[in-house]
């Protein structure tokens, strides 16, 4: 049976089209569609109900030495009011799941992890907690809405003193007051390579806040986003998604996260099963050369030779094209190469390319 969200009745009055994920009834996309949610969020801005993320938090004297334990980041050098990226991983370096951390205070620690793998997560949290931290899951508790596009910030500051927002790309403010009346956690992160904000609040304020947001951007072109624009969204920018270029059997550098993955920590769980495995397999991008839509769990051939498989696939809808991402064995081919993904018994070509496809400089 599965779950809804506090703005579950919002989302079917706004005309959203209900789909099971995660374990929640949420909205794949609402009446104008994915292409034009799609862009919003490229041109103005668009907004999102993620309230099934889990959140957990981290409090003692060894809640930090507890997150260097647990994940492949170093958290040891974060400033209050930080938030850094980080995969928890199991002994063999397979990814269990990649998640964010938000430090509040010395010993206060806020991680969001991916609804998929909440469960999952928690158990794996509580088996290796060190003494004298305390970890509470929030996720029944915490509704998340996420402000996503240029127009973002100028919406935010309708009901947000501007020196009250998070400054910067990955940090947070722990308690900021919207329009005078909820209280709120913002941080300026999101999953779409668009400046954005992520807002969380007790889930009774969840409808008046996503009520605040409609109103204040009106005329900015601000319109609810579902699902499916969410992933074309991180595909374009090339973000990785649990399940597609990561799980259990991936390591983190074989997904090419190294951005968070710290290998000169002296230890965390995980650690010897990375250098093990080594980098006998890479994640490349791929756009569409041929014709077709490329989509995930395709095998991919160097001319007769099979060198991989894809992860994720679209039609990117901003860049007007089919890209993909994929999972190849090291050293096979480079950018410029022409390879071809095995699409229903048809060969389709696409070129590799650098990642990601879509970036905007300044978020």
């Amino acid at each position: 049976m599965e779950k809804k969200t506090p703005l579950y009745d919002v989302h079917v009055k706004e005309g959203g089209k209900i789909v099971p994920f995660a374990g929640y009834l949420l909205p794949v996309q609402y009446q104008e569609g994915v292409i034009r949610e799609h862009m919003a969020v490229r041109e103005a801005c668009g907004m999102f109900d993620v309230s099934h993320m889990g959140e957990v938090l981290f409090t003692g004297p060894s809640a930090l030495q507890t997150l260097e334990h647990l994940l492949t980041n170093v958290y040891s050098d974060m400033p209050v009011g930080k938030v850094r990226y980080g995969v928890m991983c199991k002994e063999d370096g397979g990814c269990i799941d990649d998640l964010i951390v938000y430090k509040f205070g010395e010993e206060e620690y806020f991680v969001v992890v991916n609804a998929s793998n909440r469960e999952k997560d928690v158990a794996h949290m509580k088996e290796h907690l060190l003494p004298g931290t305390t970890m509470v899951d929030l996720s029944d508790g915490i509704a998340e809405i996420a402000l996503q596009g240029p127009a973002a910030k100028a919406i935010l500051m309708k009901l947000v003193p501007e020196d009250k927002l998070p400054q910067k790309y990955y940090t947070a403010v722990k308690e900021a007051m919207i329009d005078g009346k909820i209280s709120a956690m913002i941080s300026r992160t999101g999953y779409t390579g668009e400046l954005g904000y992520e807002i969380y609040v007790d889930n009774d304020k969840a409808v008046a806040l996503w009520e605040m947001l409609r109103e204040a951007g009106k005329e900015e072109g601000l319109i609810p986003c579902g699902l499916g624009a969410r992933d074309t969204l991180r595909l374009e920018a090339a973000m990785p998604l649990y399940g597609h270029e990561m799980d259990e059997t991936i390591s983190p550098l074989e997904a090419g996260l190294d951005l968070g993955v710290r290998m000169e920590k002296p230890d965390f769980i995980g650690k010897a099963g990375i250098e093990e495995r080594g980098r006998n397999r890479e994640r490349i991008g791929l756009v569409v050369t041929g014709r077709g839509i490329i989509r995930e769990h395709e095998d991919l051939y160097l001319g007769e030779e099979k060198i991989g498989h894809t992860t994720s696939g679209t039609h990117a809808p901003y860049l007007k094209k089919a890209i993909a991402m994929a999972l190849v064995e090291t050293g096979h081919v480079k950018e410029g190469d022409i390879v071809e993904a095995d699409v229903r018994g048809r060969r389709v070509a696409a070129e590799v390319v650098r990642l990601p496809f879509y970036s905007r400089k300044k978020l």
